[in-house]
């Protein structure tokens, strides 16, 4: 905790009373900073994960995005405050982590819970106010952050799944053997996806992209979509994904559709960004357990995301 003690002293002028571990995702160190009159809510990327560089590598150009939309009347309050540091920048780096520090949300995560009534009309309404937006009546270079429908993941997770798969660690390859074929199956359905959607360019619009309940929070007042390291400006079935299988997914269709009266599904980007996260899911776990230095309690937990992972998508095939 020293080293985090000089980082927030040195960038950002915080003399710290307290810093305790909080829950986290999987991305990223969190923990919750007392400076005896307030509370900070600080992430930390550790530099030695692979993931670390992808997850970051957007900090400059979605930052200054997620800001601009608190400006929103509707969107005010309904996304995390981020603290600048002494400097004006967004991020601060060290020889450990990559840290992002924001206003402390006092709340609780949905995660396992459920929403409200109130709280999926909430919901619904913040997601069909983002997706007013697009690179069009926005003030940002978002190219950066445009779909392309390339699949950059697929080549190591081929490599180390399928081609290679009798050289990986002996439990891995056990977990991975019986499951190869639809693994390669899901793969080339997705690879041709991605082809047909480049072909037809469908409209795209602002989307966060991880519209999952450990990303909402609920506090006294209203609902935080938090963790928004995924912006991108796609078509909307990057977020509705999320929303298919959900109770109140008609009555979200329902309310989108007053805000964008000739949105319809596109099934084809739907099945795309279903497979695409799934795979993805894969292979991050695949290399969190290749490549990351993980205690023996870390490398079981993501061995058990690995294999729900892949039970999942013989339950339930695409």
């Amino acid at each position: 905790m020293k080293d985090i003690n000089y980082m927030l002293k040195t960038a950002y002028g915080i003399n710290c009373r307290s810093i305790v571990l909080q829950q986290g995702g999987w991305s990223a160190l969190a923990y919750k900073v007392f400076d005896g009159a307030k509370n900070y809510f600080l992430k930390a990327y550790e530099v030695s994960r692979s993931s670390t560089s992808k997850l970051t590598s957007m900090i400059d150009i979605y930052v200054p995005v997620t800001m601009w939309l608190n400006q929103n009347p509707n969107l005010s309050g309904k996304l995390p405050m981020l603290v600048l540091t002494k400097n004006g920048d967004f991020k601060y780096k060290d020889k450990h982590a990559i840290y992002l520090l924001y206003e402390y949300i006092e709340g609780e995560t949905i995660g396992n819970g459920t929403l409200t009534e109130k709280e999926v009309e909430q919901f619904c309404n913040m997601i069909a106010e983002l997706h007013c937006f697009n690179e069009v009546n926005m003030f940002f270079d978002v190219k950066k952050i445009k779909e392309t429908f390339n699949l950059p993941f697929l080549q190591p997770l081929k490599e180390n799944l399928i081609q290679y798969c009798d050289n990986l660690p002996e439990d891995l390859k056990a977990l991975l053997i019986n499951h190869l074929n639809i693994v390669d199956r899901l793969i080339h359905s997705t690879e041709k996806l991605a082809l047909s959607l480049i072909k037809n360019t469908p409209r795209m619009v602002l989307c966060h992209t991880d519209l999952h309940n450990w990303n909402l929070m609920r506090t006294k007042n209203t609902l935080i979509l938090i963790d928004w390291e995924g912006l991108k400006i796609a078509p909307p079935e990057a977020d509705i994904m999320f929303l298919k299988d959900k109770p109140y997914y008609h009555r979200f269709l329902k309310i989108y559709q007053k805000r964008h009266r000739d949105f319809r599904v596109n099934p084809d980007a739907l099945q795309f960004y279903i497979a695409r996260r799934k795979l993805e899911d894969i292979w991050e776990f695949v290399e969190q357990l290749l490549f990351d230095s993980q205690d023996k309690e870390s490398r079981s937990q993501t061995f058990q995301y690995l294999k729900m992972e892949l039970e999942d998508i013989v339950a339930n095939p695409l």
